[in-house]
């Protein structure tokens, strides 16, 4: 599913300046905020879309006639529309602080919708403003506040905020059977420290992550005592579930990723981080066991990571060492996982615009 990211940002001191004289002709001292159009543009691309929320108060009465505010109003639309950014909606309250509106800000009664819709990505959203009012309302709203202006950040600083977090996870699974604790950072390569009490499924793990060029702490006290099963099909719905959430919306990503040889042995992989959890595998493994790891777990510890990873995963195997052909399993899955996660500048990889 493909979560809203949404800004619901403040007019007045974030988008166009105030003029330090209320007097003054709006027009005639009508400036944008510095460096608003590229952060829009960047935080657009990135896949967000724009609510205005504006407080505008005694609008319509005599001190405050429309044509006062609609003029500057029309000329920031027009301006932002020339640029390609545009607001999914505009709530403009005319009300006074006297009045006690539920549409004023930071009462959220203009933003009921937006609240009840479970599509909202509420952790990547935000309330952009330039007073406590709007810090407030970010509050109310149960969304991340951040302030602009002399008291705040500038919009570069701001979209870099939003936009240049680090791509990191952790998921903690408990059950009857297993206790696992992962975290991974998909923009780093150390550390890889994993240990699941089955050495040579540690070992496989170290060449997933080493491979995939991410780091990944895992820990798992699982019932050994009667097979390997269950630690090593919850460790790797727990990866799964970890690299999802570190991918977030997924945009930027590379999507896909392909291959490897080890030796005699060949393992053709590819990968493809569409949202849709497949996994098929093509070949044989000549041995039961290596290492204490049932060979059949290797097709089922890929076919849960594609599960909770909500991506397809493809393996055709050939060669005559079973050990070998399992490495190259691991070593091929994070290499194809290497591109497939890297990072780019451009947009949702779909045609469809979306995962």
């Amino acid at each position: 599913m493909s979560y809203r990211k949404i800004l619901f940002i403040d007019r007045d001191g974030c988008l166009i300046e105030e003029p330090e004289d209320e007097q003054v002709d709006a027009l005639e001292k009508f400036r944008l905020v510095p460096g608003v159009i590229p952060a829009l543009l960047r935080l657009k691309d990135a896949g967000y879309r724009f609510v205005m929320v504006s407080n505008q108060d005694g609008l319509g009465t005599e001190s405050f006639p429309e044509e006062r505010f609609r003029g500057p109003h029309e000329l920031l639309l027009q301006i932002l529309d020339s640029q390609g950014i545009e607001f999914d909606a505009e709530h403009i309250d005319p009300s006074l602080p006297v009045d006690n509106s539920p549409n004023r800000k930071p009462g959220v009664g203009m933003l009921l919708e937006y609240l009840r819709d479970t599509n909202l990505d509420r952790e990547r959203s935000a309330v952009i403003g330039d007073r406590e009012t709007d810090m407030q309302l970010a509050e109310n709203m149960g969304l991340q506040g951040l302030r602009v202006g002399p008291d705040g950040m500038s919009w570069p600083k701001l979209a870099a905020r939003l936009l240049d977090q680090p791509r990191t996870a952790r998921v903690a699974r408990k059950t009857n059977e297993t206790d696992i604790d992962v975290s991974v950072d998909l923009d780093a390569d150390q550390p890889v420290v994993n240990t699941t009490g089955i050495g040579f499924f540690d070992h496989m793990l170290d060449q997933l992550a080493a491979h995939g060029g991410f780091a990944l702490e895992l820990s798992c006290t699982g019932d050994l005592h009667i097979d390997e099963h269950h630690t090593v099909e919850d460790c790797a719905l727990a990866l799964g579930e970890a690299l999802d959430s570190a991918l977030g919306d997924r945009r930027g990503i590379g999507r896909y990723g392909f291959t490897l040889p080890m030796d005699e042995s060949l393992a053709r992989v590819a990968i493809d981080l569409s949202g849709r959890p497949v996994f098929v595998l093509d070949g044989e493994f000549p041995r039961e066991s290596v290492g204490g790891l049932h060979t059949e777990m290797v097709s089922h510890f890929f076919a849960s990571l594609a599960q909770k990873l909500r991506c397809a995963i493809h393996i055709e195997l050939s060669g005559d060492n079973t050990h070998h052909l399992v490495e190259a399993c691991f070593k091929g899955v994070g290499r194809a996982l290497r591109p497939a996660l890297a990072k780019g500048e451009g947009g949702t990889p779909s045609t469809k615009g979306m995962l």
